[in-house]
């Protein structure tokens, strides 16, 4: 379920003073803060949002994806149908891998038939490659791969596969990534230290392929209290952070040093409603407690009772500080099948509070809502709001927000 925070505004500040001065030591090291930990340097370990993001600077893709999510040539230059189930990518020539070697069609066989094999991935980037029946190495920059039947999305899934080196051998061990031993790519900078929950150093590949970056070294800092980041901005602590506090914008705009950048990125914030279970499930019960029979979640009428109760003008208005849309759909206008006519759903309790009587909860219910407090813009506030919204149509809502790892931990094992 959308909620309506949708598509949060991407926001970057920028200190224009000592970082960016020409001709300084200080203009050859820039230091980013993010907003979210990387969980590891190993590039098919976690599909994690920071994960990725750290990961474009080490490592490349065959295929990459505009700012408006259109595929574009990344490390194969072109890709093409030959049959109904074979597709053929032409390699780009001259790329070198951090340690110097080349990069070859080898590298992306070996890469996909890593990518299943890594182990205790609490989620994998398998999702990605398990269409791929097999694959045909035709020359050192010709690769052609055969999918379980017909599948037209396998260039856009493999925008999210990174590509390594074969030299790393059979089925090389996370723990070689997060030491650096085995963290090397054909990407605009070269891994050299991690520090998890800290810091991540990076160095210019003076050998890549595509443009020459403008930093000679990156610092690659993890700053996830809102207040502490913008903090580390305005004392020029770092010259980039992501994910600008809503609440700290009006002051920023007005400060001559920062300069900010926005526009509608494609994350989509959405409630996850459980469906796994016809029984009891967790956090759910009736509203004086009892335990029920079935779970009220798998009705529709409940569901969409609990969407509409959901006031996402407001969400974007009072808590986002307009820093965010309202969507009913999960890419952002100019993003590829965006489709215009579906609109965000309308926000109305009076219907919310009717559909929960015809499934049978003339009452409301109880329901615990649980999410993370340190991952994304807002998060707890946004679960507050909903929360109390939720209140509104009768059903007696608790808002449990927690530390992201915390709460990635037990939504993995089912316990919402």
């Amino acid at each position: 379920m959308d909620i309506g925070k949708a598509r949060a505004m991407a926001r970057l500040g920028v200190l224009l003073a000592g970082c960016l001065a020409a001709g300084g030591a200080a203009a050859q090291t820039l230091a980013i803060a993010s907003s979210a930990p990387v969980t590891s340097i190993d590039p098919h370990y976690h599909t994690l949002s920071p994960n990725q993001s750290f990961d474009s600077h080490v490592y490349d893709r065959l295929v990459d994806r505009d700012a408006k999510g259109k595929s574009i040539p990344g490390l194969a230059t072109s890709w093409k149908l030959v049959d109904d189930t074979t597709w053929e990518f032409k390699l780009r020539e001259g790329v070198k891998f951090h340690d110097g070697s080349d990069f070859t069609a080898e590298d992306v066989s070996y890469t996909i038939n890593r990518v299943p094999r890594v182990k205790n991935s609490p989620a994998s980037y398998s999702i990605y490659t398990k269409a791929v029946k097999s694959i045909e190495v035709v020359d050192p920059h010709t690769i052609r791969i055969h999918t379980n039947g017909p599948y037209p999305l396998l260039p856009l899934d493999l925008s999210q596969v990174f590509i390594i080196p074969h030299g790393l051998g059979p089925d090389p061990a996370t723990e070689d990534f997060n030491s650096g031993k085995d963290a090397i790519g054909t990407g605009p900078y070269r891994f050299v230290s991690y520090k998890p929950g800290d810091r991540i150093e990076m160095e210019r590949f003076d050998g890549y392929w595509g443009k020459k970056p403008d930093w000679q070294h990156v610092s690659y800092r993890m700053i996830s209290n809102d207040a502490a980041r913008t903090a580390a901005l305005l004392a020029g602590d770092v010259g980039i952070i992501e994910f600008v506090p809503p609440t700290d914008l009006p002051a920023l705009r007005k400060d001559e040093r920062v300069r900010l950048s926005e526009v509608v990125s494609n994350r989509s914030i959405f409630l996850w409603l459980d469906h796994s279970r016809t029984g009891p499930t967790p956090g759910v019960t009736g509203p004086n407690g009892e335990t029920l029979d079935k779970n009220p979640l798998n009705d529709l009428r409940v569901r969409e009772a609990l969407s509409i109760a959901i006031n996402r003008n407001a969400i974007v208005e009072r808590v986002m500080e307009n820093a965010a849309i309202p969507t009913g759909q999960y890419l952002p206008p100019g993003a590829p099948t965006y489709n215009p006519a579906i609109k965000p759903p309308p926000y109305d309790p009076t219907r919310a509070k009717k559909l929960l009587a015809e499934a049978g909860f003339p009452n409301g219910l109880r329901i615990t809502l649980n999410g993370p407090n340190d991952r994304y813009v807002n998060d707890a506030k946004i679960l507050q709001a909903v929360g109390q919204m939720w209140q509104r149509i009768g059903v007696q809502t608790s808002v449990e927000p927690s530390p992201w790892s915390n709460f990635i931990s037990r939504a993995g094992k089912q316990e919402f």
